[in-house]
């Protein structure tokens, strides 16, 4: 199966393999490696089980897991962080998640525990982000909550209707302008740090036109999510994979709804 993701290229080779020689994660003695052996009745070692594919419904499930628990670990931290910490929990969650996601996105192998471990400290950064706004302008969450899930729905559907397709040239373009707004963004964040204004968080015009630019590329993120989706359940990837494409999923919802939070805290008048 042809694909222009090189990951899940060679997840899917990783997946030929263990069709053919069954997959343990540990050998008969404990050895990682060999694939596990089962005995028969006549004493000789039965033929390993066929892996479990992944599946569109698996991917679903995950999603709604993990979204479950980044709400409660956000409900927690609204609650239990006090409000001079707010500041302190914020940077620190989203430090660690930054590590966190950098991790299970360049490693080759799915992790369900380190996928929810991220969603528990996405949760408590997005608990403190919108416990800050809505300490300014009230309502403001619940407006960034539904305007965030119906991009969501939008973008499922124009991409179920082959309005948008995830075509090569499609995937390298955002991938390349995905990699640039994460530069801007980092940059702007170092020298916020020192103190330099760049203008791209103060709720200026380019402020403005920064936001609008980064909530169209988080919802074009979605098209290759679901494109991951469709190549992986194609090329027959384990099941424990959908883990990683949920998280792929979850990262863009993350930030979608972070940049519509501020694109919206722009346009709130003075209490």
């Amino acid at each position: 199966m042809k694909t222009s993701n090189p990951v899940l290229a060679r997840l899917g080779q990783a997946a030929e393999r263990e069709r053919s020689a069954g997959y343990a994660p540990t050998g008969p003695y404990g050895q990682p490696g060999y694939p596990q052996q089962y005995p028969t009745e006549a004493g000789y070692p039965a033929a390993p089980p066929t892996v479990n594919t992944m599946s569109i419904d698996d991917v679903v499930v995950k999603t709604v897991t993990l979204l479950g628990i980044l709400g409660i670990s956000a409900a927690a931290a609204w609650v239990l962080v006090p409000d001079a910490l707010v500041g302190a929990a914020w940077i620190g969650a989203a430090v660690v998640g930054l590590v966190l996601g950098l991790i299970i996105s360049f490693s080759r192998m799915a992790n369900p525990a380190l996928v929810v471990t991220y969603a528990v400290v996405e949760g408590v950064f997005v608990g403190m982000v919108s416990k800050f706004f809505e300490s300014l302008y009230d309502g403001i969450v619940l407006q960034a909550v539904t305007a965030t899930f119906g991009v969501f729905l939008l973008m499922g559907v124009l991409y179920k209707a082959k309005v948008i397709r995830a075509t090569p040239v499609f995937v390298k373009g955002m991938i390349a302008v995905m990699a640039g707004l994460f530069a801007v963004m980092l940059i702007n964040l170092v020298l916020a740090l020192f103190g330099v204004n760049t203008g791209l968080r103060d709720g200026s015009p380019l402020a403005i036109g920064f936001s609008l630019v980064c909530i169209v590329v988080a919802s074009l993120s979605f098209v290759l999510s679901f494109k991951e989706v469709e190549d992986g359940v194609r090329m027959g990837l384990p099941q424990r994979y959908s883990w990683v494409a949920a998280f792929g999923i979850l990262v863009s919802l993350v930030w979608l709804y972070i940049e519509i939070l501020r694109l919206l805290s722009y346009f709130q008048g003075d209490d």
